[in-house]
């Protein structure tokens, strides 16, 4: 026991040193509990005030993530710091991406209520607030996960709050179909994360993606084993990413979760676990002496792959959160482009571009719930005419959609120029043929999503249907979002300085 007291010493110096730089998720373990408690002591009476709690708690998670951002400038840690025992790593991206996944959650945490089909639950929405704060609490630590453990951890606290919130609500059969299928592949992809895990473990006796000799170990082993160890762990990474060939539970999900759950899954996870891509593949990358397996070539042809696979897909559905979900497909191979380049000016720009579709993508879903309550419209043909009867709804939505189309003024513009531009100058530097092929997929493929957004607005303004349905419009709250969402969109377009600086 007397051994162990200097390593006690130094872990609790260790642990208190790092408070300063985990304040967010400090915050965010309090509202957890607090969310969970008040559910707990009011019942089904406490939907609202848990709602406000959480939505105010999140405000106050926002503000401590610019926090960090001073406190590595007094600190002179530019280039990051490393906290709990190496397990987690500070620096200005993760900060960007975690300020991008707050400000994202706040909005959707808003929208869950807006929606009838959920509002509906028996139980009420309480639990659900608790289980989406548990969930920005995991998507903070995969955004900072620097170690082999914190990631598998990490990745894991966030899957099993997203299986709760698909399975939160059971519609019909092909809703509890839908969250079985998610639990199913979330379940193999985790185990065959940890096997590649394990293996490099066994390999290298570390789990130490920087500090550690993870990537010198590596170097010793034989490629072939090395690189079906790291297949398995991007095999993990990608059920998130939902990139192709792990994009077959995206369409069936999503169109059977509730559509607030859907645009959770679309977005903040996709988000973080892009962050935690980067973490994983940059010791890799600016190592050298790495030739084992090449990661730019591989999520090169990923992402061509996915670009097509996904809008080609997309232009074939006719529900629209079957055909947001293909899309999300493609904007997914189209964000790899960026991970290719994997250059500081390609991050730069894969955070703005994320941000970008982040907001828009909740936009056209908030929408997607709005013509739901207000028509019951669920595929294209419920929408025709509707135009005409929801003006102001039906211009936002088509502003969003150019937007994730990736047309001028928008910031979908704004963010596909930044990619393009950050794998342009990789390939001037680095002449590689699949950087070029990666910009003309995604300028063809971008082309080809404009034959299935147009479908929206081609149903509400140009086509008519001969019956009308008279509603009660109590949904006026999705359109003020959806206002505010549209003016962002080209805002954030026109003057994307005013973004970038806190990215």
């Amino acid at each position: 026991m007397h051994d162990l007291l200097p390593f006690l010493s130094d872990a609790l110096t260790n642990v208190l040193g790092s408070i300063p730089f985990f304040m967010p998720e400090i915050c965010l373990a309090i509202l957890f509990i607090l969310v969970l408690v008040t559910d707990l002591i009011f019942g089904k009476s406490s939907e609202f005030v848990c709602r406000i709690i959480a939505c105010a708690g999140i405000l106050l998670v926002i503000n401590q993530d610019y926090q960090q951002t001073q406190l590595l400038l007094i600190g002179g840690l530019g280039n990051g710091h490393f906290f709990f025992a190496q397990m987690l790593l500070l620096n200005h991206t993760a900060i960007s991406f975690k300020l991008v996944i707050d400000v994202l959650s706040f909005i959707l945490l808003l929208y869950f209520e807006w929606d009838d089909k959920l509002k509906s639950h028996s139980k009420g929405l309480s639990d659900l607030y608790t289980i989406v704060i548990g969930s920005v609490f995991g998507l903070h630590l995969m955004v900072m996960a620097v170690n082999l453990l914190s990631m598998y951890l990490a990745i894991e606290m966030v899957s099993i709050a997203s299986y709760l919130m698909v399975t939160y609500r059971s519609e019909n059969s092909f809703s509890t179909e839908a969250g079985l299928k998610y639990v199913l592949f979330g379940a193999a992809s985790s185990a065959m994360m940890l096997y590649g895990i394990s293996l490099l473990y066994a390999f290298t006796g570390s789990l130490d993606l920087y500090t550690g000799n993870l990537i010198v170990g590596l170097l010793l082993v034989n490629p072939v084993a090395v690189s079906f160890a790291l297949i398995l762990v991007l095999i993990g990474i990608g059920f998130k990413l939902s990139f192709v060939p792990i994009h077959f539970w995206v369409p069936d999900v999503y169109e059977g979760a509730s559509t607030p759950v859907t645009a959770w899954l679309s977005t903040v996870p996709k988000i973080a676990a892009f962050a935690l891509l980067v973490n994983f593949l940059t010791p890799f990358i600016y190592n050298s002496n790495w030739t084992a397996f090449n990661f730019r070539l591989i999520f090169s042809i990923v992402g061509i792959i996915t670009m097509v696979a996904g809008n080609f897909a997309a232009v074939l559905q006719s529900n629209v959160k079957r055909m947001l979900a293909y899309s999300s497909i493609g904007h997914t191979g189209f964000a790899l482009m960026a991970v290719a380049a994997f250059t500081p000016t390609g991050i730069s720009a894969l955070t703005y571009y994320l941000a970008a579709y982040g907001i828009a993508n909740i936009g056209a879903l908030t929408l997607a719930s709005y013509f739901a309550n207000v028509a019951g419209a669920e595929d294209m043909d419920g929408y025709r005419g509707l135009g005409h009867k929801y003006p102001v709804a039906s211009v936002c939505f088509v502003i969003i959609l150019v937007s994730l189309t990736g047309l001028p003024v928008t910031a979908g513009f704004t963010g596909k120029v930044f990619v393009f531009s950050a794998a342009y100058n990789f390939y001037q530097q680095d002449h590689n043929v699949w950087s070029l092929l990666m910009m003309i997929t995604g300028a063809l493929t971008t082309v080809v999503s404009l034959f299935y957004y147009i479908k929206i607005p081609l149903n509400l303004f140009l086509k008519r249907t001969e019956i009308i349905i008279n509603t009660i419009n109590s949904s006026y709250k999705i359109v003020i979002l959806a206002i505010i969402i549209s003016f962002l969109v080209i805002f954030i377009g026109i003057w994307p300085d005013l973004v970038i600086k806190y990215l």
